[in-house]
């Protein structure tokens, strides 16, 4: 068995089995950092003896068996009493039965995202949890997500599995009655897995690249598990409108292209149809949300490819409602983005203006609007710093070319 053949076997169960995995072994006994560690010491021993003794028949099994004695081995360590020990083996055993069980998740990490979800974990940590435990996305990335620096995020994330620990807060399988108070956790860690993958997308030998595909899946999952949720649908519909225009981002000599400078030609129409049946039927609820109203944004620009322009004042009344039932920074930056490209650069800027600065000192999509505006006010040194500063606070090298080419541009 060649070395390589190892790895990427290796590779395939921990991209698509790492949630089972830390599933069977966080149940019952709720110790999720204590999951995480004996995992990884599993996929290091296969590592060492894969290479040499060949893949074996059912490696989710090896790795779990491999990760059970190291629990067992770690709770030795610890001088538990060997009554205990039967016990950790016990439950361990029993996590393996709940997650083999017929239930009604037609996917076993779309279960444990919903186990995740649970309403005593702290709410600014549930979703983070969700998407290093189950996504397997680093804390650096994680903390990137939501505006946070990877030191803080980090704790974050220690806080919530020894809360987990302490408490003893069980790793059960919600029944459909609690799925209402669960799924907006879960939807926005799926949203957040897309974007990782998304953003990752130029990033040569990314280990994300795949989270996007599986984001989109675990999105069509959730739909067929709660078909009347309006706000699972209203994601399905952002996620495959975006996906529709993977291909156009990029030039043919990779040079980064705004949404709104895009060739609509290469735009994939059925994924756009798709995503507008989901939208259309999510409106019928009458039950408006976040994601519904950010699909209905991208919606307007996939119209373009029909019209051969934008609405950008409907994108401005589109991005208020969102403001309202989800104030976030990104909500705001598009509402002043908006409000320039609909003539009103002026308003543009002061709503800019108006977030705090603390809240934007780090967040790159604010310079490049700032740039962008600025430049439309012919304030072109200011509107030069300012895409400066957005290159600065990009890991993408074809966006970081586009705004150093930005902040050369004199539009007099």
């Amino acid at each position: 068995m060649s070395e390589g053949a190892a790895h990427t076997a290796i590779e395939d169960v921990a991209r698509n089995s790492y949630g089972r995995l830390i599933a069977f072994l966080a149940a019952r006994s709720g110790d999720v950092s204590g999951a995480e560690d004996a995992l990884s010491d599993a996929f290091l021993s296969a590592l060492v003896h894969w290479p040499e003794r060949g893949i074996p028949a059912k490696p989710e099994a090896w790795l779990l068996h491999a990760a059970r004695n190291r629990v067992i081995d770690a709770a030795r360590h610890r001088q538990v009493h060997e009554a205990s020990e039967a016990i950790l083996q016990h439950t361990i055993e029993e996590a393996q039965a709940v997650a083999d069980a017929k239930d009604d998740f037609p996917d076993e990490r779309l279960k444990l995202l919903f186990i995740c979800a649970h309403p005593a974990m702290d709410n600014a940590a549930r979703t983070p949890l969700m998407l290093q435990t189950v996504l397997g996305v680093d804390a650096a990335r994680v903390a990137s997500a939501f505006l946070a620096s990877p030191t803080a995020m980090g704790q974050r994330l220690v806080r919530a599995k020894l809360k987990i620990r302490a408490a003893g807060i069980a790793f059960s399988v919600p029944s459909p009655i609690e799925w209402n108070e669960r799924v907006a956790f879960v939807l926005d860690a799926i949203y957040s897995a897309y974007t990782a993958g998304w953003d990752s997308l130029t990033e040569i030998g990314s280990t994300y690249h795949a989270l996007s595909t599986d984001a989109l899946s675990l999105g069509r999952t959730l739909v067929q598990l709660m078909p009347e949720e309006p706000e699972a649908r209203g994601l399905l519909a952002l996620m495959l409108h975006c996906e529709a225009r993977k291909d156009a981002r990029f030039s043919k000599t990779g040079e980064f292209v705004p949404l709104d400078q895009q060739d609509p030609h290469l735009w994939l129409q059925p994924l756009i149809e798709e995503a507008e049946g989901h939208l259309h039927i999510a409106s019928g609820y009458r039950k408006l949300g976040r994601y519904q109203l950010e699909a209905a944004i991208q919606s307007i620009h996939a119209h373009r490819a029909v019209t051969g322009r934008i609405d950008w004042s409907e994108i401005v009344l589109l991005y208020e409602g969102l403001s309202r039932i989800a104030a976030s920074i990104g909500a705001q930056v598009g509402r002043a983005v908006a409000l320039a490209q609909a003539d009103r650069p002026t308003l543009g800027l002061a709503a800019l203006d108006e977030i705090p600065a603390d809240r934007v000192k780090s967040y790159q999509p604010y310079w490049a609007a700032r740039g962008h505006l600025l430049q439309l006010l012919a304030r072109y040194d200011e509107a030069q710093a300012a895409f400066t500063r957005a290159a600065s606070l990009t890991d993408d090298p074809a966006l970081r070319a586009h705004l150093f080419k930005k902040s050369q541009t004199d539009l007099s």
